[in-house]
């Protein structure tokens, strides 16, 4: 706007635009004001928030100078690989003659002067059986019969049921791709797989796996307490959601296009556990019938996010003590109930302490105002034992996702995608239970349930 058309314009039009420019002026500078301070807070890092470790920036470490380098310690025994406790065999070897003197020592007393294994493979190669199956006219009824076929060596594939738990395991614990995955059989172990018939192999696992993904879902249908988290997935062009729902030996995953609450929802069904333990994230709290837990190591990296950006009222007091209150929850075991109950009433009774200070940074003041919200979320743990103090148990059961997601990018099918969480359910309550993966991939192919290994 030039100063001609200012000069036409009346007293009226000019107080106008004045009032609206000084609004707009007011609204700009409110904004640099924001955007000033949060260039002033410190960087999210896996250490003060829930950034992943892999997004986390490493800086070099600085060298240490040289009176604080590490000196050459003292010689020590080394380590050595233990003896195998059932050896396939043993082979005992006697002296015939004396190496210094060439006499002949063979009667000469002797004792056991060393012993090691030597550990090498068998030769691999695929066990081939030719099925034939016989029949003829019935003289009875003059119907034709044929005899039925082995149990577990139906017509139709080829492949037995180890054969598909070792393409499974190939492919979703190491992440081999199809064509190293065909080429790999082949070198290793002689057999040729083309990789459509890779793919026609994992199709046909999809009943098997999804049957015992329900069976362990029974499982922690009659567990106290569940537990749970998500991560991204990748399924062609949309994204998904992985979830995890555990609980001590049992673990089921879930590839869902949602994040939203309905995923639980659809997996409890009419059921609803005692106690829940989780992060803060919305869509998993009111999920059980009385209390809900939230991991204390979120709380702890949020709280150290405020110590960074510069609160030292609140903050600092209060990852003192939810490290407390973890060291407490490790060793529940060697505590008496009585011991916890007492515990809880302290940590409870010094939360209202710090709940009584006035931050006065914004960081702190968010933080004094979350745990105010949730402050009867935070040592659930401490008087019931099937909860832990934080939620860790279900990152570690999802990491091995996370790389394999890495790995492959993700899936090209929902129903990839879905197999893939049922075969990660087995995987990962196989390994709770102790059960070697290929006995347990095997088993469900064989329509067994996963029963935990002998001791």
């Amino acid at each position: 706007m030039d100063r001609a058309v200012l000069d036409s314009l009346d007293r009226e039009h000019l107080i106008e635009i004045i009032l609206a420019q000084a609004a707009m002026i007011e609204q700009l500078t409110r904004r640099v004001g924001e955007l000033e301070a949060r260039l002033g807070l410190p960087p999210k890092t896996p250490d003060n928030s829930s950034v992943p470790p892999s997004q986390g920036r490493k800086a070099s470490a600085a060298t240490p100078p040289a009176s604080k380098r590490q000196r050459r310690r003292k010689g020590r025994s080394g380590a050595h690989r233990a003896m195998a406790s059932n050896p396939t065999q043993t082979v005992e070897m006697r002296a015939s003659s004396c190496p210094h003197c060439r006499a002949d020592v063979s009667g000469a007393r002797q004792w056991l002067c060393e012993s090691y294994d030597h550990v090498e493979l068998p030769p691999i190669a695929p066990e081939v059986t030719r099925i034939k199956l016989y029949g003829g006219a019935c003289p009875n009824c003059s119907r034709r019969f044929k005899a039925a076929a082995p149990a577990h060596m139906s017509p139709g594939s080829p492949f037995g049921a180890k054969l598909h738990a070792l393409v499974i395991y190939l492919r979703y614990t190491h992440g081999i791709g199809f064509e190293r995955l065909s080429r790999t059989l082949h070198d290793l172990f002689g057999v040729e797989i083309s990789e459509g018939a890779l793919v026609n192999m994992l199709k046909r696992a999809t009943v098997p796996f999804a049957a015992q993904a329900n069976r362990i879902r029974g499982d922690l249908m009659a567990a106290p307490a569940l537990a749970s988290d998500e991560t991204g997935l990748r399924v062609g062009k949309r994204n998904f959601w992985l979830w995890v729902i555990h609980h001590k030996d049992s673990a089921v995953f879930l590839a869902d296009p949602t994040r939203a609450r309905r995923v639980l929802e659809d997996f409890l069904a009419d059921h609803r556990p005692a106690f829940w333990l989780s992060d803060r994230y919305s869509g998993q709290k009111g999920l059980a019938r009385r209390q809900h837990q939230f991991c204390l190591a979120h709380l702890i990296r949020d709280a150290q996010y405020a110590v960074d950006a510069g609160d030292d009222c609140f903050a600092p007091a209060l990852i003192a003590l939810l490290k407390r209150a973890c060291r407490i929850g490790r060793k529940r075991d060697q505590l008496s109930d009585r011991q916890l109950a007492f515990y809880n009433r302290k940590f409870v009774k010094k939360l209202s302490e710090l709940l009584r200070l006035r931050p006065t940074h914004e960081e702190g003041i968010k933080l004094h105002k979350t745990i105010g919200e949730i402050r009867r979320n935070l040592f659930v743990f401490l008087t019931n034992r099937a909860l832990e103090a934080t939620n860790n148990a279900s990152e570690r059961a999802l990491r091995p996702c996370v790389t394999f997601r890495k790995i492959t990018n993700g899936f090209r099918t929902e129903w990839g995608a879905k197999l893939y969480a049922d075969i990660r359910s087995v995987l990962e309550t196989a390994r709770r239970r102790a059960i070697n993966p290929l006995d347990a991939l095997t088993s469900t192919f064989n329509a067994r349930p996963l029963l935990c290994a002998q001791a």
